[in-house]
This record gives C-alpha cells, sequence and structure tokens, in this order.
C-alpha cells in the first residue's frame, strides 16, 4: 500500500503554508528542501514527473546571469542539405551524464559538464539521412542496481537503449523494439504509428501515448519496461460497454480515428495517477460524421496507473472542430485555495486559457462558465450547443479579433488584412469552420503549444509562453454535385490536401512543402515510398490500395492528366467526409506579418493561488520592425520556459533565434544571447560537480528558419 504523500510532499506543504500566512513578499526566499533530487536533477521529460519545469538551483542567479558564458556545445552531425529538420528535444541529466536526440532521430549520451561523446545509437543504421519528423525526448526506468534503460520512439518502432552503452536491450521486444503500432487494433499495424513525445514510466510500466492520423485510434497502452509486453490499454474512443460509448455514434469505434496523447503526460507517484491530454477526434474540423460530445476527444483524463482505469475526465472542448485539443503535459501543482493547500492539475490551451482541477476529482477550482456555440451551415455537421471556459484564472492570450485589432504596422498592411477579413467569419471564437472561411484565434499552435508550462512550487507561480497569430480555415465541399472533380483529384483531396493544400503549393515558411512539379525531385519509387511509408512529419498512407496509390502519383506529376482506371479505384479504406480545406494558413499581411496588431507572442506570469495575472510582456523581436520605429511586437514561439529558485526564467523559443533569461519577479531581461539556429526545444537546469548548467538544443527549422543540429551548455566562468 502507498502512503498518500511522501514524508518531503508534507514537509513543502508545512513550509509553502507558513509561507503564504506569513509573507507577503512573493519574491522572498520560502523555506524547501533545495537539496531535494526531484528539483536538483532533470530526470524526467520536462524536468520531473509532475512537468514542473523548475529547478531549486541557486548558483545562477539574477546578480550573476549576464555573466553566463558557452561551457560546451555539441554537433549532432545531422544537418541535411536543402531539407529541413528539427530537434524540439528536453534532454535528461541523471548521474552527470545527459541524455538526447538528434535531428534524425539517433540517441546518444554526452558528459554532461564537458559535452564529451559517450555514445551514439542510429536505429536508422544502413538507410539513407532523411528527416524523420521531431523527438521530444526519452522515458527512463532504473533499477536497485544501477541498471537503466532509456525508451523512445523512432519511425515506427520503440526502442529500448541500455543507458550505459547505447545499445538495444535484447529481452525487450524484438531484439530491444518493437512494433509501436501493436494493440491498436482496426489494421493499425498497416498504417505506422509514432511518437513524438516520451511515455512516463510507473513501477514497472512504460505508459505512452501516440501520433496517428484519421483511420488510427489512440488508445493510451502501458508497456512492460522489460518485456515491451502491453499490460494494459485505455481506450481513448469508447467500445460498447465502455464509459463515453454513448457520446458517439454507435458504429465510431470501428471508424474514427485521432484522439490520441501526443503532447505527454504527468505523474503523481504517490498517488498511482497519470494525467494523459487527449487530442480532438478526426477529422479535424467536421464532425458530422461522429455527432456527439465525442469523449474522450479534447480532454483531460486521469487513469490508475498500475491498471488503466479511468478516474476521472474533464473535457475542455465537447465535440471539437477546431484541433482545439490540449497541447502540452499538464502541471501537478500544488496550491492555495480558500485557505488550504490543494493538489491541482493546470492544463493549458491552445485558446490560451488555463483549467486548474482537483487532482483527484477532476473538479475545478476556480469558477467556471459556458459559453454559446453558433450552429454550423456545413452539411451534416452538429454543433455542440456551449462550451466550458474558465472565469479565472483569465486567458494569457487574447480571444477576440475585430477590425479594430487589424495591424497597424503601415497603411498598405492595414487596407489589405482589412479587406480579406470582411471576406470571412470571425463573429465568435466558438465560429465553425466554413467554406466561406473561418477566422481561428490564437490560432491553430497558441496561446499555448507543446513547449509547455513552467510552475514554480515556492511562489504558485505558473509562466507560460504564448502565441497570437490568426489563421484563416477554409472549407472546401467535396460533392460531385459541387465539384467536378477526377477520382484522383478526390483522392488527393481527401488525404493530402489538408497538409499540401488544394493547389499543391504547400503551406506557409516550408512546414509542409509544395508539391508541384515534385515529380522533377523524387521518381515514381521514391513518391511510393514517401507516401506508403511516411517522412519526416508526415504519417504514411499504406491503407491505400495500389490503384490509389497510382492515382496520386499521376495526379502529383500531371494534375491535368485524365483519370486513371477510375473502375478500379474503390476509396473503399479512404477518409470518407464530405469536405476537406485548403491548409493551414496563418492569416499574414502583405510583408508577412501577423494580420493582427502586437503582440504576437508573449511571455506570463499567473498566480494560480488567486487566479491573477501577474505580469506579461511581449516575448521576442523583429529588429527590422524595431528599426522603423515599431515597439517589440513579440515573435510567434515554440519551446517551453525553465523557471529556477534563482529567480530566473529560462527560454529559447522565439523566430529571432535568441536565448534569454528573465527575471521571474517581474519579466524583465536579465541576459539573452543569439542562437546558431533556433532554440525551439525546452531547456533543462542540472549541476556536476556543484557547478550548474543550462543547456539547450538549437535545432532550428521552425517558421522559415534555418536548421541546426547543436545543443549548447552554458554556465558561470569557472572561476565564479
Amino acid at each position: 500500500m502507498k502512503f498518500p504523500f511522501s514524508i518531503f510532499r508534507i514537509l513543502l506543504r508545512v513550509t509553502a503554508l507558513l509561507f503564504l500566512l506569513g509573507c507577503s513578499n512573493r519574491d522572498a526566499e520560502p523555506p524547501i528542501d533545495l537539496n531535494h533530487e526531484q528539483y536538483r536533477t532533470w530526470h524526467s521529460f520536462l524536468g520531473d514527473k509532475e512537468a514542473s519545469q523548475y529547478s531549486s538551483l541557486t548558483q545562477i542567479t539574477r546578480e550573476n546571469v549576464d555573466q553566463l558564458e558557452i561551457a560546451w556545445s555539441f554537433s549532432t552531425g545531422d544537418l541535411l542539405d536543402g531539407e529541413r529538420t528539427e530537434i524540439q528535444a528536453n534532454p535528461l541529466i541523471i548521474d552527470g551524464i545527459l541524455y538526447g536526440t538528434t535531428p534524425l532521430k539517433k540517441a546518444f549520451a554526452l558528459r554532461a559538464d564537458t559535452g564529451e561523446l559517450l555514445w551514439m545509437f542510429d536505429p536508422f543504421e544502413g538507410e539513407e539521412p532523411r528527416s524523420r519528423g521531431v523527438n521530444r525526448g526519452f522515458a527512463t526506468w532504473s533499477d536497485n542496481q544501477g541498471n537503466r534503460n532509456l525508451y523512445y520512439v523512432a519511425g515506427h518502432r520503440l526502442y529500448a537503449i541500455d543507458a550505459a552503452t547505447g545499445t538495444p536491450r535484447a529481452d525487450f521486444g524484438e531484439n530491444g523494439s518493437l512494433n509501436f503500432s501493436v494493440g491498436l487494433d482496426r489494421d493499425a499495424m498497416d498504417i505506422r504509428v509514432t511518437a513524438t513525445s516520451p511515455g512516463i514510466v510507473y513501477d514497472d510500466l512504460l505508459i505512452h501515448g501516440s501520433r496517428v492520423y484519421n483511420l488510427t485510434p489512440g488508445h493510451i497502452r502501458a508497456f512492460n519496461v522489460h518485456t515491451g509486453e502491453i499490460a494494459w490499454t485505455f481506450r481513448t474512443i469508447p467500445y460498447p460497454g465502455d464509459y463515453g460509448y454513448d457520446t458517439w455514434p454507435e458504429d465510431a469505434w470501428t471508424r474514427i480515428g485521432n484522439t490520441n496523447s501526443w503532447a505527454g503526460m504527468s505523474l503523481d507517484v504517490e498517488r498511482g495517477i497519470v494525467y494523459a491530454p487527449i487530442a480532438s477526434p478526426g477529422h479535424d474540423f467536421y464532425g458530422g460524421d461522429r455527432i456527439g460530445e465525442n469523449l474522450f476527444g479534447s480532454s483531460l483524463v486521469a487513469l490508475n496507473a498500475a491498471t488503466g482505469e479511468r478516474i476521472w475526465h474533464y473535457q475542455f472542448v465537447r465535440h471539437d472542430i477546431w484541433d482545439y485539443d490540449p497541447p502540452a503535459a499538464p502541471n501537478l501543482v500544488t496550491i492555495e485555495r480558500n485557505g488550504e493547500l490543494v493538489d491541482a492539475v493546470a492544463q493549458i490551451t491552445k485558446t490560451g486559457y488555463v483549467y486548474v482541477l482537483d487532482r483527484e476529482t477532476g473538479e475545478p477550482l476556480f469558477p467556471m462558465t459556458e459559453e454559446e456555440v453558433p450552429a454550423s451551415d456545413l452539411k451534416g455537421e452538429v454543433t455542440w450547443p456551449s462550451q466550458p471556459v474558465p472565469v479565472l484564472p483569465k486567458p494569457f492570450a487574447r480571444q477576440d479579433f475585430t477590425e479594430e485589432d487589424i495591424t497597424n504596422i503601415s497603411p498598405e498592411s492595414h487596407q489589405a488584412v482589412l479587406e480579406r477579413f470582411r471576406e470571412i467569419r470571425s463573429a465568435n471564437r466558438w465560429e465553425p469552420p466554413s467554406t466561406q472561411g473561418t477566422l481561428i484565434f490564437p490560432g491553430f499552435d497558441g496561446g499555448g503549444e507543446w513547449g509547455g508550462a513552467a510552475f514554480d512550487p515556492e511562489t504558485g507561480v505558473l509562466y507560460v509562453n504564448s502565441n497570437e497569430m490568426p489563421w484563416i480555415l477554409q472549407m472546401v465541399e467535396l460533392d460531385e454535385e459541387d465539384q467536378e472533380l477526377s477520382q484522383a483529384e478526390r483522392i488527393y483531396a481527401q488525404n493530402c490536401a489538408v497538409c499540401h493544400g488544394s493547389n499543391r503549393t504547400g503551406v506557409q515558411h516550408g512546414a509542409n512543402p509544395s508539391l508541384v512539379n515534385i515529380g522533377e525531385r523524387l521518381n515514381i519509387d521514391e513518391l511510393t515510398e514517401v507516401i506508403t511509408n511516411g517522412r519526416g512529419v508526415m504519417p504514411g498512407f499504406s491503407y491505400l490500395s495500389k490503384e490509389e496509390l497510382d492515382a496520386i502519383i499521376d495526379f502529383l506529376n500531371d494534375p491535368d492528366a485524365p483519370d486513371v482506371n477510375p473502375v478500379e479505384i474503390t476509396m473503399s479504406r479512404a477518409p470518407q467526409v464530405p469536405y476537406t480545406h485548403t491548409g493551414y494558413n496563418r492569416f499574414l499581411d502583405p510583408e508577412g506579418y501577423p494580420a493582427i496588431k502586437p503582440p504576437w507572442g508573449t511571455l506570463n506570469a499567473i498566480d494560480l493561488n488567486s487566479g491573477e495575472h501577474l505580469w506579461n510582456i511581449p516575448f521576442g523581436e523583429f529588429n527590422e520592425l524595431t528599426e522603423r520605429g515599431i515597439p517589440q511586437t513579440g515573435t510567434e514561439n515554440y519551446g517551453g520556459p525553465v523557471v529556477t529558485a534563482g529567480g530566473l526564467i529560462f527560454i529559447g523559443a522565439t523566430q529571432d533565434e535568441k536565448f534569454r533569461a528573465f527575471d521571474k519577479s517581474n519579466g524583465k531581461i536579465l541576459w539573452e544571447t543569439t542562437l546558431p539556429a533556433g532554440g525551439y526545444a525546452t531547456p533543462a537546469v542540472y549541476e556536476v560537480d556543484g557547478r550548474q548548467f543550462v543547456v539547450i538544443a538549437a535545432g532550428g527549422g521552425k517558421m522559415g528558419t534555418k536548421s541546426g543540429d547543436t545543443y549548447i551548455a552554458f554556465s558561470l566562468p569557472m572561476n565564479e
């Protein structure tokens, strides 16, 4: 039987209560066990299993942070000519060893004090180097004899790696790895499931989410850390007899996909509860084939970590048709409410809200309200009539975009945006997708994103960076009566247009490349390989029949060619809905800046005890706009903050490729440096032999910025 709280947690609660009752200065140093291992190492993804993104180390402070210098840097050697790659990994640092991943998903270990390479493991050894998507870190398990395993997904396989040698554990799966599609049912073994965020370990179980696409269910699975055998499965799309089955059409469990946990999880070890944010169901923007609330889509689910049984859930968006799923692992926090200390879970969202819920019951700890949702005019679509929204904390991103909010960086920009703005629907934050075009704001990647938020257990303050980027979502009807499309065009529209656009030109900043003249870059065999097995962040479409695959390739090589064998193309397994959309399109002015007035990126401090905002600042800068006399605008940003007992927030994330340290009490910049590529990853803070370091992956590759392959560690000069 497990005790409900560790001795450390009891001491922390007592000292925190004394602080709350006897001190009004939030910046004062409360009594806290700074030597507790939980906060002095970086032993889990995002710092610890509570996803606190906090370090109790105090060698680097407000007073000396401006003296930081590069302690070491490590180049992975994985830059590819002409191909965009990224590093989103939050490395682990355990017993003086740093564990990370490269742009091509190799795993490696370094001496954390010098950056000296100890080993590197390539799961794709012998294959042609190419972009293979992103990885955000490892899960780890160890025994009492000093043996340690690292777990991560590379391609479509889950690996168990010996942390001492970098070799796969022979007794796990098949010689150290297993097909990550195992146990998902419905021919998922043919679709090749992967993962971006790591799982989390509880006792001898590796609890894992996944990244899936449309047809594949996103069930959460727990694997035995020794063998890889599945110990339990939580079905995120309920089967007959499961809780939540009645929130879907009766046959939804046989055909609907997504509803996966892609963002990472947090774990209350003492209680044995794992907290899993769940994504929206497929298709992202049309739900006419899944009428209902759609549990457990766009929810936070608390599960018994030993058995996978549901304890409670909270659904943020009912019948999500905006892709407003929770984007990061939730923070497990202890806060003061009504004079008492309460263990809670705080979930940031793309809508810019923080939902603060009781950790044991899921009940909101702040007042909630219900906001009405307009009806949809897409055929077959039925919106859910209302959505739950917190009264407190107030959102950390703007919620409305009206004509008064249109950019004013130049008269020309304002006029161009105004004309487009008047063509689309923008009256309500819950405005349903439409063929006219619907404003999505604060955006598909805003306010919060996968970098997560940092929680300071000393003060109860949450720090979160935010995006305020408007996007335009425009649906396209595929009804044969309204669209004169060939069957090849329809197959492309159903499977490819959502990422590469209906006109095949891709999306802004090169996130999904143009397919125009793709035949000049890839031959038929190469196209077949990419479409079937995926590449980078693109999933595989192995469910397509040979006739359907041939039709797409012929269409890409010659869009004006007549239909190919139309009688033989059944599209029997392709996702069948009456709409696609024109792609993921940022709403930009003619100069390429966001269509809304600044700030476009912010950094925010929220007191979770009161729900009040303490400060917010523009985050990031466009030097060319500053030189024109335009005040700091902030930029779009990816990657999260860490907060320290030394009074600092460290964060990269911004489009200007800077790495910065802020005063956590007021948001003042105390130090900044330019990275060799954008730091679009959450940093880590650690110490070796009494010397404190902060390390970040400079992988670049997002928002049109150059790619990089370097990890850089900073510390104070050795004579400090």
